[in-house]
C-alpha cells in the first residue's frame, strides 16, 4: 500500500499529477486498493468517462478505466489529457496498467512487468514475404519508449521485470502465433491490447508513458482453466504500491 508523508515521516509531498489507465474496472480497483483512501473522489469527463481521485498519498492521482483494444485506449486517454490541459493542470505522466499474458518461461504467470518499449505487434501489413509493420510502409510509429531511468527505478523497487510489452488488437490464442510474434520481437516479454493505444495519446501531448502489467496467463493456446486473474490482480496491487513512491520522486525534467 501507497503510505500517506505523515505515516512515514515525510513532510513535503509530490507535484507529480499522474493519469493510470487500465482497460477495465477491474483492474482500476486493483491499483486503487494501493492507496489508503481508494476512491476519495470521482469526476465524469466528456464521453461519461468517469477519473477516479485516490487519497490519502502524497502524489495525485487519476484513475481511468479506458476500455479494450488500442483504439479506445487511445480516445480515452486524450480525452482525459485534453481536459486536464484545458484546467491549466496538465498530467506530468501517464501509466498504461493491468494483467496481460506473458511469454513463458521468461514471464511467469502473476510476475510484474515494466515495458522498456511498448511496440503494437500487428500494426502493419501481411506480404507474400511476411509481416510488414507500417513504419516500413512510410507511416506513423510502431514503438514508444518510456523513460529509461525511471523504468530502471521502477524495476527496482517492484522486482518487476523488463522487456518489450507488445499490443495487440487480436489476444493470442495458438502457440503458433506466440511463436511468431517471440521470433518478430525476441525482446518481448508480454501482451496486452491497450498500451501503444495509450502511448500514441500520450505521445501526442507531450507526457512521457510507462507501462506495468502482472500476467495472469502464459502467451499461447487459450486455456481458461490456467488463467489467475485474482492472483495477478493481486500483484498488480503490490506491484502498484511499491510503484507509486518512484513515480513521486520523478520530475519531468528528469525526461
Amino acid at each position: 500500500m501507497v503510505v500517506p508523508p505523515e505515516e512515514d515521516g515525510q513532510l513535503t509531498t509530490s507535484a507529480v499529477r499522474v493519469l493510470v489507465a487500465t482497460a477495465v474496472p477491474a483492474e482500476r480497483d486493483a491499483v486503487a486498493q494501493a492507496f489508503p483512501d481508494p476512491y476519495g473522489e470521482t469526476r465524469t469527463l466528456p464521453g461519461g468517462l468517469t477519473l477516479h481521485h485516490p487519497t490519502g498519498a502524497p502524489g495525485r492521482y487519476d484513475l481511468l478505466a479506458v476500455g479494450v483494444g488500442p483504439a479506445l485506449a487511445a480516445a480515452s486517454t486524450a480525452t482525459a489529457l485534453t481536459a486536464a490541459s484545458l484546467t491549466g493542470d496538465p498530467y506530468d505522466l501517464v501509466v498504461s496498467a493491468g494483467i496481460a499474458g506473458g511469454f513463458a518461461p521468461d514471464a511467469p504467470v502473476a510476475s510484474l512487468i515494466l515495458a522498456d518499449h511498448i511496440t503494437a505487434a500487428d500494426l502493419g501489413a501481411e506480404t507474400a514475404d511476411g509481416f510488414l509493420p507500417v513504419t516500413d510502409l512510410g507511416f506513423g510509429t510502431v514503438t514508444h519508449t518510456p523513460p529509461p531511468d525511471l523504468v530502471r527505478r521502477a524495476a527496482t523497487a517492484t522486482g518487476a521485470r523488463t522487456g518489450t510489452v507488445l499490443t495487440v488488437s487480436t489476444v493470442t490464442g495458438t502457440a503458433r502465433r506466440a511463436d511468431d510474434l517471440r521470433a518478430a520481437h525476441p525482446g518481448a516479454l508480454a501482451e496486452a491490447m491497450e498500451g501503444f493505444g495509450v502511448a500514441e495519446a500520450a505521445g501526442a501531448h507531450g507526457v512521457p508513458v510507462l507501462e506495468l502489467r502482472a500476467v495472469s496467463n502464459a502467451v499461447g493456446p487459450r486455456d481458461r482453466s490456467a488463467w489467475r486473474i485474482k492472483d495477478a490482480l493481486e500483484s498488480l496491487t503490490a506491484g502498484f504500491g511499491k510503484l507509486a513512491p518512484v513515480l513521486e520522486s520523478w520530475r519531468r525534467h528528469d525526461f
